[in-house]
C-alpha cells in the first residue's frame, strides 16, 4: 500500500472520530430535583411490593401524589390496595397524617372516617411501601454519594440507619424496625433531564419484623414516577370527619 493511501486512510479515520457525537455526561439528579421544588407542584407515582423467597407474593399496590415545596415533600395523598385487606387512603400535610380504611376500617367512632396522627406519612401501608423517596433532596444526595451513576442509572446500597439520618419519609413510614443495619439495595432510573422515573429497592424482610415466617425472605418495592412539575393541591380532610380516638 502506497504512503499516500495510508495517509489518506488515517486522515479519514480522524475525521470519523471527530464527527462522532461525544457521549453526554449523566445529568445531576439532585440539581434536577431542586429545579422541581416549587410550591403547588408535584409528582405522581405508582408502586408494587412483593415478598420473595420460597415463592413470590404480591403484598400491596399503591398510587399517589407528592406535593412539593422548597425543601421537598410538603404533602402526600396515597391509596393502597392489598389482597384480603380493606383499601386504605392516607393524606399527609406537613407532619400530620390522616388515614381512612385499612386497619381503621370499622374501628372509628360513628360519623368519623379519618384517623389523625403525628406520623406514619404513608399510613400503615408504609411498612411495606417504598423506603426511598426521590423527592427529598437530602435523600437523593445520599444515594448519589453512596451509589454509582452510569448514564441514566444509579445503583448502590444504603442502610436503614443511614436513610433515617437524611429521610423524614423513611423515619415516618417505618418508625418501628428490628435492625437498623439492614441494607437496602437500590436502582434509580433517570430521565434525560435527570429526574427520577423509577425506584426499585429491596431488603431483608426481617429488617422490619423479626418473624420466623419472614426469615430468608426479601421485600422488593418497584415505584414509577410521572408528571414531575404538574400542579398539585393536597388538603386535609373535613375536620368533622376526623378523630384521634382509636378505640371507637
Amino acid at each position: 500500500m502506497q504512503k499516500t493511501t495510508i495517509t489518506a486512510l488515517v486522515a479519514c479515520g480522524c475525521l470519523l472520530v471527530a464527527a462522532a457525537p461525544a457521549q453526554a455526561a449523566p445529568k445531576d439528579p439532585v440539581r434536577a430535583l431542586k429545579a422541581q421544588l416549587t410550591p403547588g407542584h408535584g409528582v405522581r407515582f405508582t408502586e408494587t411490593t412483593t415478598l420473595s423467597g420460597g415463592g413470590k407474593a404480591k403484598l400491596q399496590s399503591r398510587k399517589g401524589t407528592f406535593q412539593l415545596d422548597a425543601k421537598g415533600v410538603a404533602a402526600s395523598d396515597i391509596t393502597t390496595t392489598s389482597p384480603g385487606r380493606p383499601g386504605e387512603r392516607t393524606i399527609s400535610v406537613g407532619k400530620v397524617s390522616y388515614t381512612s380504611g385499612g386497619m381503621w376500617e370499622d374501628r372509628l367512632p360513628p360519623g368519623k372516617s379519618w384517623f389523625k396522627t403525628n406520623g406514619l406519612l404513608g399510613g400503615s401501608s408504609g411498612f411495606h411501601g417504598q423506603v426511598i423517596n426521590p423527592a427529598e433532596p437530602k435523600t437523593l444526595a445520599a444515594l448519589v454519594k453512596k451509589g454509582r451513576l452510569r448514564g441514566g442509572t444509579l445503583t448502590g446500597t444504603i442502610t436503614f440507619k443511614e436513610l433515617e439520618k437524611v429521610s423524614r419519609w423513611f423515619g415516618a413510614s417505618i418508625p418501628l424496625r428490628m435492625d437498623n443495619a439492614t441494607k437496602v439495595s437500590y436502582t434509580l432510573t433517570l430521565t434525560s433531564a435527570g429526574l427520577v422515573s423509577r425506584v426499585k429497592s429491596s431488603y431483608a424482610a426481617t429488617g422490619v419484623l423479626a418473624s420466623s415466617e419472614l426469615k430468608g425472605k426479601t421485600l422488593t418495592i418497584d415505584s414509577r414516577f410521572t408528571g414531575w412539575g404538574a400542579k398539585v393541591s393536597i388538603k386535609a380532610p373535613d375536620p368533622d370527619t376526623v378523630t384521634t380516638d382509636m378505640g371507637g
